[in-house]
């Protein structure tokens, strides 16, 4: 191989600040560390994972311009053209850019693609009907060429092939590399947030992107429930879409109207939340539907007690089947409510957490992908 010909290109549309995106950047540290010459592609190098990209991985920023779909696509061609990678892994790129870009370069280059989402909801939940048809009929078409196809979870990876016309076992399983040997570190660094001094009232924590998805009105109906029967506070991390205001409007009137105004804080974005999770009573996951939630995982592995939706899909695997965290249905809140109750009067024992969440680490996964990017 050339000396700066790279052995395996991970591509993604950016750094934002997502699960996904901080995981496939967990990847391909492992993957340097292994001593792989590895390639960080970005449609548009932005986000707040920028500055964790470690020196082992080097970044290669596309700049992609509007129209995005179109410039990407024709960019990822150019470097392949270029860099010619044995791999390309990639990761949130519903039509599979890479591998009409490897047409469009004429590379021998393998392509991996790696889904993070149901798919099927994500595309119900999509307002424009025909957007979801076109991007369904190309997962038909491009998703049986592409070289191998990852999910992150079995409801994934079935919902996927499904989509896609293609037998089960054409997909397989990887659970997504969420933990490093920094956890415990991370953790223990000083959180400066007033509910959560010493000698206030638990609290209830829950991280995501602050979009329909995630289902932030059904967690607050249940916490004015839960806090109509006792002391208790709510913090919610993660920022709204770009175009929006920082805190959406119809989660502050709700906020307003449930009169939860001195109960719940949206600090936004926290690139490393181990430390909030330690120091909560609950994590709670509301959402619609997933793919393998991060925030579940990290949170079992700093022995946080967890209540979540049993969505589509992920919160069922990972706990087990509710061994490992209370289940409840999609959307109603007041089943949220008893559960984070539960919750807060019998937590999950902290040791048998952090021993389940270990099958999610960088040192655990990433041999699997190596023998899918090897095969």
């Amino acid at each position: 191989m050339p000396a700066n010909q790279p052995d395996i290109a991970v591509y993604l549309p950016t750094l934002d600040g997502g699960g996904a995106e901080l995981v496939m950047l967990r990847l391909a540290a492992g993957l340097a560390e292994r001593g792989r010459r590895t390639h960080l592609v970005l449609a548009r190098a932005r986000g707040p994972y920028l500055s964790d990209v470690p020196p082992s991985v080097r970044l290669v920023d596309l700049g992609a311009r509007s129209p995005v779909v179109l410039t990407k696509t024709l960019l990822l061609a150019v470097y392949m053209r270029r860099a010619r990678p044995r791999v390309v892994l990639s990761a949130l790129d519903v039509v599979d850019s890479a591998l009409i870009a490897r047409a469009m370069a004429r590379t021998p280059t393998s392509v991996v693609l790696t889904i993070h989402t149901h798919l099927s909801r994500q595309f119900e939940d999509k307002p424009d009907w025909g957007v979801a048809m076109i991007r369904r009929g190309l997962i038909r078409l491009l998703y049986p060429r592409t070289d191998r196809l990852v999910a992150v979870s079995r409801g994934v990876a079935d919902d996927a092939a499904r989509i896609a016309g293609l037998a089960s076992d054409r997909v397989q399983v990887i659970p997504n590399p969420v933990l490093d040997g920094d956890v415990d570190q991370r953790a223990r660094q000083p959180v400066d947030h007033p509910f959560l001094r010493p000698g206030q009232p638990p609290v209830v924590l829950a991280a995501g992107r602050l979009v329909r998805q995630k289902d932030f009105p059904t967690l607050i109906e249940a916490f004015a429930l839960v806090r109509s029967r006792r002391r208790v506070r709510l913090i919610i991390l993660g920022d709204a879409d770009p175009r929006e205001p920082a805190v959406p409007p119809a989660l502050q009137k709700l906020i307003l109207a449930r009169g939860l105004a001195n109960d719940v804080s949206l600090p936004g974005f926290v690139a490393t939340p181990h430390a909030y999770m330690r120091r909560a009573a609950v994590m709670a996951l509301s959402s619609l539907y997933e793919g393998l939630p991060t925030v579940l995982i990290e949170a079992m592995a700093v022995g946080t007690t967890i209540v979540a939706t049993d969505c589509d899909s992920g919160p069922r695997e990972i706990l087990d089947g509710g061994r490992y965290g209370r289940l409840v249905p999609v959307g109603d809140s007041g089943a949220l409510a008893d559960a984070l109750v539960a919750a807060l009067d019998a937590p999950h024992d902290g040791s048998e957490l952090r021993a389940r969440a270990r099958r999610y680490s960088t040192e655990a996964v990433i041999g699997q992908y190596l023998r899918v990017l090897d095969g």
